[in-house]
Formats: C-alpha cells, structure tokens, sequence
C-alpha cells in the first residue's frame, strides 16, 4: 500500500471534515485494509451524480487497496431519513424498497469494482433486533440530544411533527457501524450527525470508533439546491448519453469546476486554464462515457455539437452582422432577433439567461470582438452562431 501521507493527499480531496483527522492517519499507517462502509437508503429507483461524490470517494479508497462495503439501507429505508428535511418522509412500502435497491445493485457497478466491492443489506442485522434489542438502542440518546440536531430543532420550533421512529433513525444507522465493524464511514455534510452516533455507539461497544468523512452536497444543475429528483435538477446515471451530454453542458462553469473538483481526479488549475467551452465538452464526454461507453460519448457530443450549431432553428443558426466598431452583447442579440429590444436584452442578461461561447454574461455592458464567431445562447432554446 502507499505510504499514509501520499493516501491522506488523495483521500482529502473535495471533503469538508474529518472527525478525526489524526486518528485516519494512524489508521492508514497501520499498513492493513480499512473497512470502509456508505450507506444508501434505496428510496428512489436511481442514482444521480449527487451520489456519485461518495461513491468516487470509495473507488480512491478501493484504489489504494482498502475494503469497500456499500451498504444498501433496505431496512432504514422503510422509515426514512430525516436529515435535511423539514417534514415526516413518506414510508416506503418493502415492496417498493426491494425494488429500488435492485437498480441500486446495478448501478454502482458503472464506478466500483465488482470483485472488490462488498455490498450489504442492513436488513441483514437490523432485521433479527428483538424488541428487548431496540427498547436498549433508545436509552442510548437523550431527546435532548436529538433536538440539538437542526432539522430536528427547527421543526420542533416551528411545531412540525416529529415522529419517535425519526428518533431511532441516527441510532439504527448509528448501529449499522457496530455490525460492520467499520473503521472510516462516508456521508454528506447533512449526515453528520447520524456518523457521529455511529462513533458513540462503537465506543460504548469497547471498539474504536469510526473515522468519520463527510463530503459536499452536489448542486444540481440549477446550481442552487442540492441535486435531487425530487427538485428536478438531477443528471441520473441511466439518463440516456445525449440527455445527460446536455444536462451536463446546461450547469454553469462556476458549477462545472465543482463538477470536476467533485466527480473526477483531474488537476484543477489545468482545467482552469481551458476555454470554459471546452472545458464543460470534456467534462461532458468523461461523464457519458464514465456511465454509457466512449462510443456513446462521443456520438452524443457530435449530437450535441451539431444541434448547438444548427440549433433547430433554421433562422437563427448562423448570423453575420457587419459592425464597424466592437458590439455590445445587447446590440448584437437584437440583431439577430434573439431579443425583441435593448431592454429585453438587458433583462435576460440579468437575469442569467444569456451565454456567450458557454460563459454566463451578467454584464449589460458586456463587448464582443470584431472578427470572431460566437455561440449564442438564450434561455434553454434558443442558440446563434454569431460571426462579427
């Protein structure tokens, strides 16, 4: 295995905490395999790109020669996490949990390595708990110290209902890292909480508690809230190759660096050089031929590239305007009637509707080169190539 400093590099890459810090190290100097556990509670039947951010933090730690389990919350499904949320998830049937966690099964597999990725169903203990056994699970957390959790604190302020099965929800997942014997557990920033019940009831057990790393939540495409189907800013793993090519070429490039900070090992600053255009073309190609396959990548960006080009509009898919001095980008999407008139124009370029060669332009005052071809685009449907 590499030394524990050059793992270290590579593991704390794109992660907001570490609970604790040294004790990872020590744990990676001991030189053995790490068991190293995420969990997901199979509540949709797909996975998107937000899960991606944990599953290609367990692909490094496979990488580098530790045990990966993914977990499959079959049984914490049924009740739901309340974790970001500011009201009782509905409860899934197990019906409705078997299915989904079907896909889940296939799915992961477009990033883990199948011989080396050990995947289990908390069903497997929770399942066999005694009532006895879940009576002693609740002395160990007070209500005080579920309500200093924030969504809990917050609905009980604003008098939401709390269920007592939200209650169990850390402690039954918490327990998850008892039956695993897990040394390091991943989650997003909002599972924070829940990791740390994990570390307590370990503890309680005579064992050494857990690393606990929790990585960002991706935003969705809309660049605001995390990504999430129910939102409708998802990119799904089993989207088809074109759709997920345009989803991907539709985030903004101060959203696509995240993309690449987040989904892949590439230097930053070398992308930070490209041409932004460019830069959102690659990212796009990596990801359909990361989930579909190279030759699907590369049909899509033909695709793509053609209808940005043609841009299924006939009268707007090329323009030449004859100015003899730089144009500013309000006069110019007047002139090829992409805005009615100079205020209109003004109000899409604030409002974030318009992009130039794949940058947002917010600047009214914005000046376009003579001599250049520019792509155009307005809102999600209409694009101009633009020569001056």
């Amino acid at each position: 295995m590499k030394p524990a400093e050059q793992q270290m590099k590579l593991l704390l890459r794109g992660v907001v905490e570490v609970i604790q810090e040294k004790e990872l190290m020590d744990k990676l100097s001991q030189k053995r395999p790490l068991r190293v556990k995420a969990g997901f509670d199979p509540t949709a039947p797909d996975l998107h790109l937000g899960h991606t951010v944990l599953l290609h933090k367990l692909k490094q730690f496979q990488d580098l020669g530790h045990e990966v389990i993914f977990l499959i919350g079959d049984f914490t499904g049924m009740i739901g996490d309340p974790s970001g949320v500011m009201e009782s998830r509905k409860s899934l049937t197990e019906n409705e949990v078997r299915e989904y966690a079907k896909t889940y099964e296939r799915q992961v597999f477009k990033i883990l390595d199948r011989e080396r990725t050990k995947i289990r169903f908390n069903s497997e203990w929770l399942g066999k708990l005694s009532s006895l056994d879940f009576i002693k699970l609740g002395t160990m957390m007070t209500v005080a110290r579920m309500l200093e959790r924030d969504d809990f604190q917050k609905r009980y302020q604003e008098q939401r209902p709390i269920s007592i099965l939200e209650f169990y929800y850390p402690l039954i997942q918490g327990y998850d890292s008892v039956a695993l014997k897990s040394d390091v557990e991943l989650g997003g920033t909002d599972q924070k909480f829940n990791l740390l019940v994990g570390r307590e009831l370990q503890r309680t057990r005579g064992m050494e508690p857990q690393v606990v790393m929790t990585l960002p939540l991706l935003e969705g495409t809309d660049g605001v809230r995390k990504m999430s189907k129910s939102y409708g800013n998802y990119i799904a793993l089993e989207d088809p190759p074109a759709e997920m090519f345009g989803k991907v070429m539709s985030v903004s490039d101060t959203l696509m660096l995240r993309y690449y900070e987040l989904l892949t090992d590439h230097d930053l600053d070398a992308i930070r050089a490209m041409h932004p255009m460019e830069a959102k073309l690659k990212l796009a190609e990596e990801l359909v031929s990361r989930y579909h396959s190279k030759g699907a990548a590369i049909e899509a960006r033909r695709d793509f590239d053609q209808k940005f080009r043609k841009k299924e509009f006939p009268a707007q898919q090329a323009a030449r305007i004859d100015i003899e001095s730089g144009a500013d980008v309000v006069q110019v999407l007047v002139k090829v009637g992409m805005a009615k008139s100079k205020s209109e124009a003004r109000r899409l370029i604030q409002q974030g509707a318009v992009d130039v060669d794949g940058r947002r332009i917010t600047d009214i005052n914005h000046t376009l080169s003579l001599g250049k071809t520019y792509q155009i685009k307005v809102g999600k449907k209409q694009f101009a190539s633009v020569s001056l």
